[in-house]
């Protein structure tokens, strides 16, 4: 439900402290990979110009050559000698990691760049068009370029270029699934139990009995893999039919899991497993106020009350005087105000510090 409130800030999401069984509907897609599809890394050497003054020393010769070597391409030939007294260059190591689903022409990709030298910080500088390759002497894959960031200040020798990389080649990681392929679970999804049910599901959601095919559509093979038969009718087509097998809904699977938040913030994807709780709580965040509290707090008449401002609201079926409610439901409502992804990370990782978030946090990797 949504409806228009007066109050000095935005009340971001409000929802009952107690909410039935229900978990929101999560896809194989989301929490598995084709066995033989990867990522890859290409990566290149680079120069890095435009610092102010904490560059390599132009007495370098591994990056004097190749800054006099460039110079020269641009029309500007110089000898090493001319450019010894030089701080404002860097020799750097580019390297670009392709997602496991390839790339195509065109596409842009996230690279990172690293010192190689002695250069002290890659602040404000630009990285010069860069060849990126899988090895040495194999063609060019993509090119990388631009304004660098800094994602840690505390670590200026490693910087990194949103969609610094423009893809020359196409990557193709997709193996052949014309009559069978095994889908690998994520590590946090793993386990006998997930992992028989997620073939259940899938067996149940195509009615394809072991009558019908002679064997099941999908077997367990260990607590990550999933063996899939692609059915006779499907193997002209087997496109079609692995896009459906993804879009599979493994909710009950994930119930089974212990309580467990998994964000992967490159795709902006939250995964929840088994029964995660929130207890109440208030948090600012930006010129947002999240509150799991019902009804919400009342502003002071010290405040003035000219905003006008939305908010969700997830009404409860079975009210309980529990403190607290299901992670589901915020998220849910954090969707309804078009909160972004990564700001629903941020958020989640305020209430995991706070002590209010019941489950194993872990985003990227890492808890």
């Amino acid at each position: 439900m949504c409806r228009r409130i007066v109050t000095p800030i935005l009340i971001a999401a409000l929802f009952s402290l107690m909410i039935s069984d229900a978990i929101a509907a999560k896809s194989l897609r989301e929490i598995t990979r084709v066995k033989g599809e990867g990522a890859s890394v290409i990566q290149g050497l680079g120069l890095v110009v435009g610092l102010n003054g904490t560059g390599d020393k132009g007495t370098e010769l591994a990056m004097a050559r190749p800054l006099a070597a460039a110079l020269s391409k641009l029309g500007n030939p110089v000898s090493i000698d001319e450019i010894s007294t030089t701080k404002s260059a860097a020799l750097v190591l580019v390297t670009c990691e392709i997602p496991r689903q390839g790339a195509k022409v065109d596409d842009r990709l996230k690279v990172t760049i690293s010192v190689l030298n002695s250069a002290q910080s890659l602040e404000g500088g630009t990285l010069l068009l860069s060849p990126l390759t899988p090895f040495p002497e194999s063609p060019v894959y993509a090119f990388a370029s631009g304004q660098l960031s800094l994602p840690d200040a505390e670590l200026p020798t490693v910087a990194t270029i949103s969609k610094g990389g423009q893809m020359v080649r196409d990557v193709n990681t997709m193996p052949n699934i014309s009559t069978s392929f095994d889908l690998i679970i994520d590590p946090d999804f793993s386990g006998w139990d997930s992992v028989g049910t997620m073939a259940t599901e899938i067996n149940q959601q195509y009615l394809l009995t072991s009558t019908k095919l002679g064997e099941s559509l999908a077997k367990p093979v260990d607590p990550r893999t999933i063996r899939i038969t692609v059915p006779r009718t499907e193997r002209a087509n087997p496109a079609a039919f692995f896009g459906d097998i993804m879009s599979t809904d493994v909710s009950s699977a994930l119930r089974k899991l212990p309580a467990k938040v998994i964000c992967d913030t490159r795709r902006g994807i939250i995964v929840i497993t088994g029964d995660v709780q929130v207890s109440s709580a208030i948090i600012t965040h930006k010129d947002l106020r999240i509150t799991t509290l019902v009804p919400p707090p009342v502003p002071t008449q010290a405040l003035p009350l000219s905003q006008t401002n939305d908010f969700a609201k997830i009404e409860s079926p079975q009210a309980s005087a529990s403190d607290t409610a299901q992670l589901d439901d915020l998220i849910s409502a954090f969707d309804q105000l078009d909160i972004p992804p990564k700001e629903q990370i941020q958020i989640l990782e305020m209430l995991h510090t706070s002590g209010k978030l019941h489950a194993r946090l872990i985003i990227d990797g890492q808890e």
